[in-house]
């Protein structure tokens, strides 16, 4: 018995090279020597597969999309993780519904004040009542006080919620499903997305800011009397004047607001080699591409604002002028600082609701992702498992 045990021993040893003859001490050894070539198989392994690239990088803050990282053992941290990869494009698309809804809704209502200068400064004649940003905001206070800075906004509220749930929730079913499409270069599927975001919601937003505007710009009377006076005079097709302009401006103004906070974000996050950015450079990032994008669409909104504002008294009058004419009509009366009325208390409000709404949308949306994924991953520790 003991010179089998010898030669099994000597045999071990043949094949692992051991130190010491002491059985347990060959098999801590063997164990440790085991041990090891299991970690740095898994370290090389993790090292190939984890690599995260400026696509994935990009991917990862996206919306809607997470990294392809190699899915561990399920554990009760990583399951809500592995359920939110396997999300799927409508699931994506009602979150950011929902999360768009109430961020739109309470971003416009914040910032409703600053528009509502913006609209007095781009409305016609404005040059003659109103010397400066300043002065509009003092006369505007001096005929009703603070109620008089929002004009119109039970109209705001309504459609600036249906309408911000369109905008991102169409936003996040694009990018989920341009994103299955290997083919598609990644650093389109935010403008693509944006783009087809702002053509939807701007069916609901078009009708929104008709009669915010006009009641902004001095039309007597409450939301809903202003949409019947619109019904009646212009049938439904009325609640579409400047539809043209709306989307002049909303495509250029969507796809620079959008795709400027998606880059900027992209660069931060791979320049300091993280997933998440910090609360501050998000409101940052946000305030950046909105001050982008109003200045460079700014006569666009000044032709927009022009078209849905023409009234003497209570009654719209030459409401069949098209972009071309309310821009020549404005190059005519004023040149082409015309074309500029508004921009500074524009890009002071774009940057802000820019700011204010990516951060209030990014902090809804996963607030309703975290409650989401809990309550799913509760339905499946409850479902029992098939045999």
């Amino acid at each position: 018995m003991k010179t089998q045990k010898s030669s099994s021993s000597m045999s071990l040893q043949t094949l692992l090279p051991l130190n010491s003859t002491s059985n347990h001490h060959h098999f801590n050894t063997s164990f440790t020597q085991l041990n090891s070539i299991l970690i740095s198989s898994k370290t090389r392994k993790s090292t190939n597969n984890d690599k995260i690239t400026p696509s994935s990088h990009f991917l990862c803050t996206s919306m809607s999309m997470q990294p392809k990282l190699q899915t561990p053992t399920p554990t009760p941290k990583t399951t809500t993780k592995s359920t939110m990869d396997s999300l799927s494009v409508f699931e994506r698309a009602v979150i950011g519904m929902c999360a768009g809804a109430s961020a739109g809704a309470f971003t416009y209502f914040t910032l409703h004040p600053l528009d509502t200068i913006k609209t007095k400064l781009q409305t016609k004649g404005a040059s003659q009542i109103y010397k400066n940003t300043l002065d509009a905001i003092v006369k505007t206070f001096q005929t009703k006080g603070v109620s008089s800075f929002y004009s119109g906004i039970s109209a705001v509220i309504v459609g600036s919620t249906f309408s911000s749930a369109l905008l991102f929730g169409t936003c996040e079913f694009g990018k989920s499903f341009l994103s299955n499409f290997e083919a598609f270069p990644s650093l389109l599927v935010p403008p693509t997305a944006s783009l087809m975001g702002s053509v939807v919601s701007s069916a609901v937003m078009v009708p929104k800011e008709l009669i915010t505007q006009r009641m902004q710009a001095g039309v007597k009377g409450k939301s809903w009397e202003i949409l019947a006076q619109i019904l009646k005079r212009d049938g439904l097709l009325g609640l579409y004047t400047g539809y043209s302009a709306t989307l002049l401006r909303n495509l250029p103004a969507g796809v620079l607001s959008y795709s400027s906070f998606e880059w900027l974000k992209t660069a931060i996050l791979i320049k300091k080699e993280k997933k998440k950015l910090t609360p501050l450079e998000s409101v940052c990032c946000g305030a950046l591409a909105g001050a982008i994008s109003a200045s460079l669409t700014t006569p666009l909104d000044v032709v927009k604002t022009r078209m849905m504002t023409q009234f003497h008294g209570v009654m719209v009058v030459n409401n069949n002028y098209g972009v071309s004419e309310i821009v020549k009509q404005i190059l005519m009366e004023e040149g082409l600082v015309g074309l500029t009325r508004g921009m500074g208390a524009r890009v002071v409000h774009s940057a802000c609701f820019s700011a204010i709404g990516y951060f209030a949308f990014e902090t809804a949306r996963l607030a309703i992702l975290d409650h989401y994924l809990k309550h799913k991953n509760h339905q499946q520790s409850n479902t029992p498992s098939v045999p």
